[in-house]
């Protein structure tokens, strides 16, 4: 015995100690560093960000807001993004990459189609985000507030990256109108088109919920390409039929 302790609280001290030298060595041979302190707070404004901007929009958004909610201070949205509206133009230029990345849409595969199979390719590429979930969603309201309540940021956003959707939408459109019809024709079939589409996306949420209960999943997203691009030909083979 020594100093009154009994051999077994002994051999019980011995083994803990060696467990825990044992734990400290293999957390340092499996340590690894940290994502740098930068790139977490970047991280953590922008994610904090898209919340709020998700269920805010834009404008209802504060700076402060983000900042409290991101843990951050004021200067670090400064020094990564130039501001508030450097951050939501970034995270736009995000969302819009994913969402188009995610819809499959591919102008030039459109051109090889004919066009009753170009017109419903592009309806279902455009309902395609219905099934999104999580992130997606929350990219998906942040437009929705913007078709409400356009943002001056938005609107040079759109400027510079729709061009595809947009020419995509009225080569498509024209196929089915009358040569020599008026561009401006074609460009209001084709907002008329998207239109069709974004008011079931923007309103995801709403028409799962009563009285709608819609059950957003993959057969009614079918299904639902099926009828608008039978509304859509109907539609546009009317109006071709009237222009002539």
């Amino acid at each position: 015995m020594t100093h009154g302790i009994e051999p077994s609280l002994l051999q019980k001290v011995a083994f803990c100690r060696r467990t825990y030298y044992e734990l400290i060595s293999n957390i340092r041979l499996n340590w690894k560093p940290m994502t740098r302190p930068v790139e977490y707070t970047r991280h953590s404004i922008i994610k904090a960000a898209v919340d709020l901007f998700a269920e805010k929009g834009f404008e209802g958004t504060s700076v402060r807001e983000i900042v409290a909610k991101a843990r951050v201070n004021q200067a670090a949205i400064n020094y990564h993004f130039k501001g508030k509206d450097g951050l939501y133009l970034e995270i736009l230029r995000t969302a819009f990459a994913k969402l188009t990345e995610h819809a499959g849409f591919n102008a030039e595969n459109l051109k090889s189609l004919s066009r009753e199979e170009a017109l419903r390719s592009f309806v279902y590429q455009q309902l395609r985000p219905l099934l999104f979930r999580d992130e997606m969603s929350r990219y998906i309201r942040m437009f929705a507030w913007e078709s409400a309540h356009p943002t001056k940021v938005f609107r040079k956003f759109i400027a510079a990256n729709s061009a595809s959707y947009l020419t995509a939408a009225v080569d498509i459109v024209r196929q089915f109108l009358p040569p020599g019809t008026q561009k401006r024709a074609a460009l209001c079939g084709a907002i008329w088109l998207m239109g069709q589409c974004s008011v079931f996306v923007r309103n995801r949420e709403l028409f799962a919920q009563v009285p709608f209960n819609i059950t957003i999943d993959e057969p009614f997203v079918d299904e639902l390409t099926e009828l608008i691009t039978r509304l859509a030909i109907g539609g546009l083979l009317h109006a071709s039929e009237e222009a002539g």
